[in-house]
């Protein structure tokens, strides 16, 4: 079945109030995908972020972001109140997310909020904490002595509570008892803003992409509860790191910091944590992204007091062992997996192994800097097409930045005839949508042919990266009914649309 999606991180909805969130401009969003007649909803991670912003290094693997809780929604629960947070500033450009304004006004809110709860009385919020006892409280004492700490990163806390000593940890669970029950609050609430929003698109012929990182951060509740994960010394420091090496893109490599896991372990567990892993993603998603699935056949292993990545190596992941252990476990549950990069003929026979369907970027196929079968005539049905991910340049601003030769491959491969930006952005995103592809991913830029300003991430920089938003009434009806003629023109939309039935 050939079916299409866009790419909207939750970040970038627009709302009143700094961030993208689950309130009702994310409905109304979901209606317009059920007008462009599209099937899927593809966002980024929705973990808490930290240092640097990024869903990609979030302080947990299970936990939800508290920036995305609506707050309209609490004040309809009457935990606050319009005028506590109307006329607050949260930032100057509704463009973009101005995340220190974010980071000011929205926590003194949500613990307003808190302040007027009755948990003690709640029993679905006693439930909540039980069935997510395996995460939640470890997650909500790390936040809290985090807190305590000033942010800093767990590594640089006391040694007794840095390595869970019993004592440490009684002092702590007596000394902040109020501020955990806060925190699982916040899990309590966005589970069930985001349940909510889920169901609603679900109902209209919606489903979700979510998308996960296959490395934690460092500074995460997961390292610090469980660090036989990882392979750390025994101090609880990592010995080797993640990263990428060297390419055409970047001549010292990328060095990401993320700890490595120490597969034997998983394996000789069953891989558990990752069974546990993936069923509370596939209870907020219909689907699941895993990000850098290479990772899996071969790892890079960057030593920790490196400066760079130049000087790691590859070493061999679990490989199919893992999926082998998901596949048991989830049956036929779907999987993308996300195979770009410098691809090996091993990555490719463990993705065919898999039987997960890979990625395709459209933007790589004219770019003479990547290899691999990025070209059209290359694809097989069993893949997602993109015209490009979170990690691209805008199809107008790469466009513009081709070399003369990849540019004039570009324009021969289209028959393009003009430089005209929407003509020339459209004929990129009826290529991706005419391909055999199985399924077709747009980011919501492309769609409306905005160029570098619209730039969601640019790799192994910080700053100024997750911060661009829609702007309200910026996603028309008009330009709903063209999708939706378009990708109707290349059979990709449903025969009826869920408003229509």
């Amino acid at each position: 079945m050939r079916t299409c999606g866009i790419l909207l991180p939750v970040s970038s909805l627009p709302s009143p109030y700094g961030i993208g969130c689950f309130s009702k401009e994310a409905y109304d969003f979901i209606d317009r995908l059920v007008q462009a007649g599209q099937t899927w909803w593809q966002i980024l991670p929705l973990g808490p972020t930290g240092y640097g912003d990024s869903p990609y290094q979030p302080f947990s693997a299970f936990a939800g972001n508290p920036y995305f809780i609506d707050l309209d929604e609490l004040e309809k629960q009457g935990l606050l109140r319009k005028e506590e947070y109307a006329n607050l500033d949260f930032g100057k450009d509704a463009r973009y997310v101005d995340y220190g304004k974010l980071y000011q006004k929205r926590y003194p809110l949500l613990a307003q909020a808190f302040s007027r709860t009755h948990l003690e009385d709640d029993t679905e919020f006693q439930q909540f904490c039980k069935e997510h006892k395996s995460w939640l409280a470890d997650y909500s004492l790390f936040t809290a002595v985090k807190h305590y700490y000033g942010g800093k990163s767990w590594d640089q806390w006391d040694e007794g509570i840095r390595l869970r000593k019993p004592e440490a940890m009684a002092y702590f669970h007596r000394q902040f008892d109020r501020e955990i029950v806060y925190y699982s609050y916040l899990q309590y609430e966005f589970s069930k803003q985001w349940t909510a929003l889920k169901t609603y698109a679900n109902n209209r012929g919606i489903k979700i992409i979510g998308d996960i990182p296959i490395y934690v951060s460092f500074d995460s509740a997961e390292c610090w509860a469980n660090p036989e994960l990882f392979q750390f010394d025994r101090e609880r420091r990592p010995v080797r790191v993640a990263g990428c090496p060297p390419d055409a893109f970047s001549t010292d490599g990328q060095l990401w910091g993320n700890p490595l896991y120490d597969w034997d372990y998983h394996e000789a567990h069953g891989f558990d944590w990752w069974i546990g892993r993936m069923e509370h993603c596939f209870s907020l998603y219909d689907v699941v992204r895993v990000d850098h699935f290479r990772g899996f056949d071969e790892y890079y292993s960057i030593p920790s007091e490196a400066a760079s990545a130049a000087g790691g190596c590859w070493q061999p992941g679990p490989g199919m062992k893992l999926f082998r252990a998901l596949q048991k476990h989830f049956g036929d549950r779907l999987i993308i997996a996300e195979d770009l990069g410098y691809v090996t003929d091993s990555v490719r026979q463990l993705v065919q192994e898999s039987g997960y369907p890979g990625m395709k970027v459209i933007e790589f196929a004219f770019d003479s800097r990547e290899g691999g079968d990025y070209m059209p005539y290359n694809y097989t049905k069993n893949c997602v097409v993109y015209t490009g991910t979170h990690d691209n340049q805008t199809l107008a601003a790469w466009y513009d930045e081709l070399t003369v030769e990849d540019r004039a491959l570009a324009a021969d491969y289209l028959n393009l005839k003009d430089e005209d930006r929407p003509e020339t952005v459209w004929a990129f995103i009826r290529l991706a949508l005419e391909s055999v592809a199985d399924t077709a991913v747009i980011p919501m830029q492309d769609y409306l042919c905005l160029g570098a300003e619209a730039r969601i991430n640019h790799p192994s920089t910080i700053g100024k990266n997750w911060r661009w938003r829609l702007l309200p009434g910026e996603f028309t009806e008009d330009l709903a009914d063209k999708i939706r003629h378009v990708n109707k023109l290349y059979g990709r939309t449903p025969v009826k649309s869920a408003a229509e039935k």
